[in-house]
């Protein structure tokens, strides 16, 4: 018996003795009534005071009894309070034909919670399943819209083509967030370039940059990172998507390297709200900018957050509203972690 136990044990008492008041007070009445009787037959009650006072010992003793008994008895039970959730045939023996009753009625709560847990999970494949199939078949139009917005060369096929760019990046976003809420992802780690996936990120994102007239400061950063080259891509295109996003025209991005293999990129847009900064990693969280944009998912920065734990990467982001966003990625190989 830990520290612990022994400090519960006089409230445990007095719970045992609670729930067996009724024999006590019983056993009190009894005595009242024998000891009533012999006073009124003008006969000794010393006797009956001898009878009481042995029944005290005994019901003393059997008190020391029961008590270690019920002790053991909640033993059992918090042992198998741990094990709950796996099986019940942990429960210690039912001591009375109630706890049998109790102990059956848990075992069918039980296969009720398996039952409902087991149509839950079968219902949320299928809808993962549903929804990865639309993801992979609208993939298709989105391919033959833009080869036929490729023939057109006019304003209007160019601002359709930024549109079309954005319905890809939404694509995409679903399909990462289907592959992470999936059973198994499918991560390989490498040694990468970073300049590699980032010059691939970039030209993406060439046609808004120009249609924005946002200034891009790339300065190479001859890296070299331990990733896994698909899923940071995708993070890196949800971090300029947003800054592209939020910076007005005429703005500017840099992507910088810092030492330690940080990658730092930091945008001259509309910041973020200071009480917002702690939730951008929530999911569904909007904030303030995503509210008045009225079209934000609060989805890209859960994802991004969600790859690179996995990843062992890490993620911070400052920012102050109308002083733009800085975005620190850090990559550094000592920090990946390997299952």
């Amino acid at each position: 018996m830990d520290g612990k136990d022994v400090k519960r044990l006089p409230r445990l008492f007095f719970d045992y003795l609670r729930q067996y008041r009724w024999v006590w007070a019983a056993v009190a009445l009894f005595s009242g009534i024998f000891a009533l009787v012999f006073f009124l037959s003008n006969l000794p009650v010393q006797a009956v005071g001898y009878a009481a006072l042995l029944c005290l010992c005994a019901g003393l003793l059997m008190t020391a009894v029961g008590f270690a008994y019920f002790l053991r008895r909640r033993k059992q039970l918090d042992d198998a309070a741990s094990c709950i959730e796996v099986e019940l045939r942990r429960l210690p023996p039912p001591a009375s034909p109630i706890e049998e009753d109790y102990q059956e009625l848990l075992r069918r709560l039980e296969a009720e919670k398996r039952r409902l847990a087991s149509d839950a999970d079968a219902k949320r494949r299928d809808m993962l399943d549903y929804y990865a199939l639309w993801v992979h078949q609208i993939k298709t139009p989105i391919a033959a819209m833009r080869l036929l917005l490729q023939e057109e060369e006019t304003a209007k096929g160019k601002m359709l083509s930024l549109e079309l760019l954005k319905i890809e990046q939404y694509v995409e976003m679903v399909l990462g967030y289907l592959r992470l809420s999936g059973d198994s992802t499918d991560f390989v780690l490498k040694r990468q370039p970073l300049d590699k996936i980032l010059r691939q990120a970039v030209r993406r994102y060439a046609s808004l940059f120009v249609q924005k007239k946002i200034r891009l400061d790339y300065r190479q950063t001859a890296y070299e990172v331990l990733t896994d080259e698909k899923w940071l891509l995708f993070v890196l295109e949800q971090i300029l998507f947003n800054a592209l996003k939020y910076t007005p025209a005429g703005g500017s991005i840099e992507i910088t390297a810092e030492p330690n293999k940080v990658l730092c990129i930091r945008d001259s847009g509309i910041g973020i709200a200071p009480e917002d900064l702690p939730r951008i990693f929530e999911k569904g969280f909007t904030g303030y900018n995503g509210r008045a944009d009225k079209k934000s998912t609060g989805i890209g920065l859960y994802l991004c957050k969600q790859v690179l734990d996995k990843l062992s990467h890490g993620i911070a982001i400052e920012s102050a509203p109308g002083r733009g966003t800085t975005v620190r990625l850090y990559l550094a190989e000592e920090t990946v972690w390997i299952e």
